[in-house]
């Protein structure tokens, strides 16, 4: 990549060396306020400061010579700019008025009768990875992994915007949910928006409400996302899926904190955190003209990047195991685990694999496992074909399992006609005897069986009939 093509850095930088990271830089601003005589310092750890009269704003200024709504303080790509909201007394810069404007350190902003004096802020940190093989919701003790406990550590607190990157099944929707909970917005809603999942012709609406009346089927007034979420965290799932055209509005709440319903006309302004995740390479996506490069600089404040599974496989036997003793999947009706461990050999062959789905198919792969299993073990036989026995491995010489499948001995009268025909006699012999031997088990009582066997009641009584089945004795009649 060309310098002409290069992407300035985002707002927080993090540094690497050989690959690895090697330190973050938290981009903050000091505020320091003077006004007859008073002097109040302000921190703040955000990529957009709203500064004005009313009470919604970062920075409040009791000053009858400020607008409401005055200025905002902002970042873009690596530096802060300044812009001046149609304010009635103008925005100064070293006493120069402005619209927009860079900000350099220690220039003096006047707004009215008040000066505030403007100081960056930076705070480097040596990023070294934790010792912990957890952090919140994400379960990992891989040295990629550690690091990122130790990023989110630092950032999670603030209100910096978060793109986490990485293949699909990653687990960017738990680090999403980790970075939420770890915030001062946790008691705040979380809410998630799939861009790739709504209509084209829904997006809008569901981003940013509409009013009653504004098209045909708005029958009442509707809060989109941004408003649902306020006071907490928006995550925008599958962000490279989003529309052209409606990522200028997208920028327009990060710069402006506030959103149009769609036949709206006034403003309304949102107090939220927003974290995104894509499994594209916005970067490229820039290039190629499929993003906007703007809407790229103002969400990119943080980046995470999640490794594959392949790429962190000691973590496969610890996450088996953590799906194995709390997935929802493995509880009986009292709560206790169904299947509490692996056989010999079977997390070996599940690290040996490449887990193209990454996570989510490792947790669907034991969910299955679970299902399948017909005791307290997850044997290798439970595991699907490619995984338990990829290729190369032979069947034949698997010390770990006997994988040996007896066929039935078939009569030879069970042989004649079309391969049809006999399947339809051995699927009828099967079902008569397990519906008798259902009701055995049961003492009779059609509930029970029906489910045990976890079909309809009706449908179990309409089997019975067809091979001539009664409960009505111990021994179970069965008409031939």
């Amino acid at each position: 990549m060309s310098d002409a093509d290069a992407i300035p850095a985002s707002a927080t930088k993090i540094t690497y060396i050989d690959g690895r990271p090697a330190t973050i830089t938290l981009r903050r601003c000091k505020l320091v306020v003077a006004r007859e005589g008073q002097v109040e310092e302000r921190l703040f750890d955000k990529d957009v400061v709203n500064i004005g009269a009313m009470e919604d704003n970062d920075l409040v200024l009791e000053d009858e010579t400020v607008s409401r709504n005055h200025c905002r303080i902002f970042v873009e790509g690596d530096q802060y700019l300044i812009q001046d909201l149609d304010s009635t007394n103008g925005t100064f810069v070293n006493r120069v008025r402005i619209r927009e404007a860079w900000l350099r350190p220690d220039v003096v902003i006047t707004l009215g009768k008040t000066e505030i004096r403007f100081q960056p802020f930076d705070e480097r940190v040596r990023i070294v990875p934790t010792e912990t093989d957890r952090y919140g919701e994400i379960i990992g003790r891989d040295r990629k992994m550690r690091e990122i406990y130790a990023i989110l550590e630092k950032i999670a607190p603030t209100d910096a915007t978060v793109v986490i990157e990485g293949e699909t099944g990653t687990g960017k929707d738990v680090v999403a949910r980790t970075i939420h909970g770890a915030s001062k917005r946790e008691g705040g809603p979380f809410m998630v928006f799939d861009c790739g999942a709504v209509p084209e012709n829904l997006i809008e609406s569901e981003l940013f409400g509409h009013e009653k009346g504004s098209f045909t089927g708005a029958h009442q007034t509707r809060q989109g996302v941004f408003e649902m979420a306020n006071g907490g965290t928006v995550f925008l799932d599958e962000l490279g899926e989003l529309q052209l055209d409606l990522q200028p509005k997208l920028l327009r709440v990060l710069e402006q904190r506030e959103v149009k319903r769609i036949g709206g006309t006034k403003p309304i302004k949102v107090d939220v955190r927003i974290v995104a995740a894509t499994n594209r390479n916005l970067e490229e996506e820039v290039r190629a003209g499929r993003f906007r490069e703007d809407l790229f600089y103002r969400l990119t404040v943080v980046r995470l990047v999640l490794p594959p599974l392949r790429e962190r496989r000691d973590d496969v036997k610890l996450l088996a195991r953590h799906f194995l003793d709390h997935g929802h999947f493995n509880k009986d009706r009292e709560g206790h685990r169904r299947v509490t461990q692996f056989a010999p050999g079977v997390l070996d062959r599940l690290s040996q694999y490449d887990w193209p789905g990454n996570v989510r198919e490792l947790h669907n792969v034991i969910e299955r496992a679970v299902s399948f299993s017909e005791s307290d073990t997850v044997e290798l036989a439970d595991v699907p074909e490619h995984i338990a026995w990829p290729r190369g491995v032979p069947r034949d010489n698997d010390s770990e399992t006997d994988v040996s499948i007896p066929l039935p001995d078939f009569r030879a009268s069970e042989l004649e006609g079309t391969f049809k025909d006999a399947k339809e006699r051995w699927v009828a012999s099967f079902e008569r005897d397990y519906i008798a031997g259902l009701l055995k088990k049961n003492n009779g009582n059609i509930s029970h069986a029906a489910r045990e066997a976890e079909i309809d009641r009706k449908y179990f009584r309409k089997l019975m009939k067809k091979y001539g089945i009664t409960a009505q004795d111990d021994d179970l009649d069965v008409d031939e």
